[in-house]
C-alpha cells in the first residue's frame, strides 16, 4: 500500500485506549500515523499536524466540542473524518456543516472506518452505513421554521432568554411563545429539556451528570 504509507493521519480522541486501538488499526492497514492528541488545543499546537493529510476527530473531547476543531482543521487545509458515538441526525448534519469530509459512528465495524478513510482520501464525501441511514430519516428539527431553528441554535450556544430576545429583536414574552411552539414540534416537556437538547446537539455530546440546563 504505497499510497497509504505516504498518507499521514492524525488521531484526535480524549480516550488513550481509543487512540491506541485506532493506531493499531491504521498502521495495520498500511497508513502512516503522523500524530495524536486528546483535545483541540493540543491538536492545533502539535508539530506533526503539518505532516498530516487527514484528521480522524471525535466530537466529544472532554468539556470541548469537536465541531470547532473540525472548522479549524479544515481552515488549515486538512481533510477531516468525524468518528463519534453520536448518531443523532442533527449532530451528523452539524459535523458536515462544520466541514467534515465524512462521518463514521463508533458502533460500526472497523472496516467501516477504513472504507471511509479511503473514500475521503480519494476526494469523496463519505457517510458510513449507519450515518447515511440516520440522515435519510426526517429529523423533528426539520419541522422548525427558520426563526425557530435560529432560537434553537442560540439555546445551544448557552445564551440566556434575554440575550436571545435581544439578538432577534423580539420581546422575552414573544420568545416564550416561540418556545411553546418549538416544544410542541419536538415533543419536549419544558424549556429546561429544550435547552439541554439544544446544547447537546450544539456540542455533539451528552450533558455531563449534574450539569444544569
Amino acid at each position: 500500500m504505497k499510497t497509504a504509507e505516504k498518507t499521514g493521519i492524525f488521531i484526535v480522541d480524549d480516550h488513550p485506549l481509543v487512540r491506541s486501538a485506532l493506531e493499531q488499526l491504521l498502521t495495520g492497514a498500511g497508513y502512516m500515523l503522523a500524530g495524536q492528541a486528546g483535545n483541540g488545543p493540543e491538536t492545533l499546537a502539535h508539530p506533526a499536524l503539518a505532516a498530516s493529510r487527514l484528521a480522524v476527530v471525535d466530537l466529544a473531547l472532554g468539556d470541548e466540542s469537536g465541531m470547532d476543531l473540525i472548522r479549524r482543521l479544515r481552515e488549515q487545509g486538512l481533510m477531516v473524518l468525524a468518528y463519534s458515538m453520536h448518531e443523532g441526525s442533527n449532530v451528523i448534519r452539524r459535523a458536515l456543516e462544520a466541514g467534515a469530509n465524512g462521518y463514521v459512528t463508533k458502533r460500526e465495524p472497523a472496516q467501516a472506518l477504513l472504507d471511509a478513510i479511503a473514500a475521503v482520501l480519494a476526494g469523496q464525501r463519505h457517510l458510513s452505513p449507519r450515518a447515511a441511514a440516520v440522515l435519510k430519516e426526517l429529523s423533528p428539527l426539520d419541522a422548525l421554521s427558520g426563526q425557530q431553528q435560529q432560537i434553537y441554535r442560540h439555546l445551544g450556544q448557552g445564551i440566556s432568554n434575554e440575550g436571545i430576545a435581544q439578538r432577534m429583536n423580539i420581546s422575552v414574552r414573544t420568545l416564550e411563545s416561540y418556545f411553546v411552539r418549538i416544544l410542541d414540534k419536538l415533543g419536549l416537556p419544558g424549556v429546561k429539556e429544550l435547552r439541554r437538547q439544544a446544547i447537546r446537539d450544539a456540542v455533539g455530546t451528552e450533558p455531563r451528570a449534574g450539569t444544569s440546563a
